[in-house]
């Protein structure tokens, strides 16, 4: 099993390896989302948009808070990484989706969850870094062995410091985000309409 790293960026040692980043799983994962609704003949709605975001970056929002600041997972990359995991959330989520006849904001949400995961996958491939893919099927498989030591607090201020420097040297990111735009645009902003209106109720003091 890969080191414990409750303290630490979850780096692969390989000089060939690409990190995703929280922006581009969201961009990546509404992409599929906005196109398999098309294919659908279904219009991408606030409550299916939103859904596709909390499920592009749920792996992250479980794993590496319980791994980085609490050291309950062994890595950033662990539990909710693991398409185990991925399949169980999946199949209730869809259930529960499904008896409240919730069924397309849960398929985004499902759809977003597995682009996640593609996403850390997929970049890996080319390199031939199959060793890199054990934590798909942890704790079947034992986790890679990772890189990195920097401070919890270090390791969110690198996050938020990645937006600007990955666009300016990955043209394919930058790529994407346009693409993502675009799309998102074409589908009417969905989303943008109710965090306004949730924000206009915060400032009316209806939301504490």
């Amino acid at each position: 099993m890969g080191r414990p790293s409750s303290s630490r960026v979850d780096h692969w040692v390989s000089p060939g390896a690409t990190l995703m980043w929280p922006w581009t799983h969201l961009g990546f994962g509404y992409l599929l989302v906005s196109l398999l609704w098309r294919l659908r003949a279904r219009r991408v709605d606030g409550a299916v948009a939103v859904a596709a975001a909390l499920g592009t970056q749920f792996p992250d929002l479980v794993d590496k808070p319980l791994a980085w600041a609490f050291g309950v997972l062994p890595a950033g990359r662990s539990l909710a990484h693991s398409v185990v995991t991925a399949a169980v959330v999946s199949a209730v989520v869809l259930y529960v989706a499904g008896r409240r006849d919730r069924a397309d904001p849960a398929l985004a949400f499902v759809v977003g969850y597995g682009s996640h995961l593609a996403g850390d996958a997929l970049p890996k491939l080319p390199a031939g870094e199959f060793d890199s893919l054990t934590f798909l099927l942890w704790p079947l498989l034992p986790l890679p062995d990772y890189d990195g030591a920097d401070p919890v607090v270090a390791n969110f201020a690198e996050v938020a410091a990645e937006p600007v420097a990955s666009l300016l040297t990955s043209p394919d990111r930058l790529a994407l985000l346009v693409l993502v735009v675009a799309l998102w645009g074409a589908d009417g902003f969905p989303g943008v309409a109710g965090l306004g209106r949730y924000l206009t109720r915060v400032k009316s003091g209806k939301i504490e």
